[in-house]
């Protein structure tokens, strides 16, 4: 049997997929075969595997730290709220249904043999299996049939490290009040606590943590401080959107709708120098950007509706009368265009609803979903923005439930070569005849270097500015450096010795 260790956090967005991360890239470089595991995760942010299944990108970032190819099982459980106090539900990596809360506590009981199966075949296979849990691990109105914090814990017979965040405030008492709500069973097995998201002297903080030892009769494992460690965050309640990056050479807004989804489609720019990003939230206006970005959504009309009703939708064609570069990225892309048809009410009661208008296509929603991993080459004809680009391979991966059409007057921007490890050849992707709007199903396209930095630079040659080239030459490797900058420092502020203890003597008294 292998050692396993599970997180959890006294709330959602204390840090614990940062850390889970960071300790998977820590077991890998002390020679340890180790795979992450959330059992559920509630998140709009998504990835497709190269098997056509779909996961949450937190346990993405996770797998690529422990040197893993990710796989749907490192993410059994994945719930994509779709308006209306519902929920889409994936198991697997495959769609189950739209199910409302009161239904899928009832489901939930069906999915404890299913995680149990699956975190025994993790722990036959891996050395380590390093665990996260999911919001605060004392919903006591949800104890009963837990299976993401501790109810997992014990499907997984593993200790429990639990985590709190400093920055909110009040986090000697989040701790203690989580240790206070669980049971005399769950207190057990927390063996230790981690404050997060420090920032200041650490000396001052020493008293508070004795006493909170003494209270809660665990030791703190460590104070971690805040970090400029650019690893993908888990969800929507990131510090990214309420942030304003300075500005540079080349200004993008990306127009944050209520129901956004991979919005890491675009950490990429963050790695550019010269690039200045604005994430537009409600009651904000666009400014005068040189691209102005739609990201994917799980709820297509709605998000068109807010535009509508907030005027982004006359700004954004406004960006375009004055030649700015307008992408749309699926759901994005589906809005671009002149019609959106919901034959089978898929997104709404309406059956047809006009979209923008700036591409010349229709989108048709359909019953399925289309997950898949594709790789492609850019078509030619593309000029303005997308000039240069002609035969340039990059790499995507598509999560939709729309099948777009598209008119005489579109360009493709790129042909597909490769769909899930199988060699195919079909167009996608819809560029006007100006060149100046985008609509793709690709997430993740903005991953190649050199596709991006072409764009770029092509802006950049528009206002009179020399090219340049991005001292980033993979977004994988600089990645990759992110791990070890983050296992660096997760060695400097955690109690290492002191995990891998706990870890071998749960094993060591498991077996007794």
């Amino acid at each position: 049997m292998s050692k396993k260790i599970m997180f959890q956090g006294t709330a959602s967005n204390v840090g614990k997929s940062i850390i889970v991360t960071g300790l998977g890239r820590i077991f890998k470089q002390d020679g340890y075969s180790v795979t992450p595991f959330k059992s559920q995760n509630m998140a709009l942010n998504s990835f497709i595997t190269k098997e056509g299944l779909e996961m949450g990108r937190a346990q993405v970032s996770q797998a690529e730290a422990c040197g893993l190819e990710p796989i749907a099982d490192m993410n059994p459980i994945l719930l994509k709220p779709s308006g209306n106090n519902k929920s889409q539900v994936i198991v697997r990596g495959k769609v189950v249904g739209d199910m409302s809360s009161p239904e899928y506590h009832e489901y939930k009981l069906e999915l404890m043999n299913v995680l149990g199966d699956i975190f025994k075949e993790f722990e036959e296979k891996y050395d380590i299996v390093v665990m996260e849990g999911a919001g605060s691990a004392a919903e006591i109105n949800l104890m009963e049939r837990d299976i993401s914090n501790m109810g997992m814990a014990k499907i997984a017979d593993a200790p429990v490290i639990l985590i709190g965040d400093i920055d909110r405030g009040g986090v000697f008492a989040s701790l203690a009040g989580t240790m206070l709500l669980l049971s005399e069973e769950d207190r057990k097995r927390v063996k230790g606590v981690i404050i997060n998201k420090f920032r200041g002297r650490k000396e001052l903080l020493d008293s508070g943590v004795k006493m909170l030892e003494d209270i809660i009769k665990v030791p703190v494992l460590g104070v971690v401080p805040y970090s400029d460690i650019k690893i993908e965050d888990e969800d929507s309640v990131t510090t990214r959107f309420k942030k304003q990056m300075g500005i540079n050479d080349i200004h993008i807004e990306i127009v944050r709708t209520p129901h956004m989804s991979n919005f890491t489609d675009f950490n990429i720019f963050e790695t550019q120098e010269d690039v200045s990003i604005r994430y537009v939230d409600y009651g904000e206006s666009l400014g005068n950007p040189d691209i102005v970005i739609i990201p994917g959504t799980k709820s297509t009309v709605d998000d068109l509706m807010f535009l509508r009703k907030n005027g982004l939708e006359e700004q954004i064609k406004e960006l375009h009368r004055r030649g700015k570069l307008v992408v749309g990225i699926c759901g994005g892309y589906q809005m671009l265009g002149k019609k959106l048809k919901d034959p089978y009410h898929v997104e709404s009661d309406l059956e047809e609803v006009e979209g923008i208008g700036l591409l010349d296509t229709e989108t048709t929603f359909e019953l399925e979903k289309t997950t898949t991993q594709v790789d492609a080459i850019i078509d030619k004809d593309l000029n303005g923005y997308f000039a240069n680009l002609e035969g340039k391979k990059v790499k995507g991966y598509e999560i939709h439930m729309g099948i777009t059409d598209r008119g005489d007057g579109i360009k493709n921007l790129c042909t597909i070569t490769e769909k899930l490890g199988q060699k195919v050849n079909y167009t996608e992707g819809s560029v006007n005849s100006e060149c100046n709007v985008l609509g793709t199903y690709l997430h993740g396209i903005f991953d190649d270097i050199d596709f991006t930095r072409t764009i770029l630079n092509n802006i950049r040659e528009m206002k009179g500015l020399e090219r340049i080239e991005s001292k980033v030459k993979s977004f994988k490797e600089f990645k990759d450096k992110e791990y070890d900058r983050l296992a660096d420092f997760l060695r400097e502020h955690l109690d290492i010795d002191k995990i891998y203890q706990i870890m071998q003597e749960h094993e060591e008294n498991n077996g007794q």
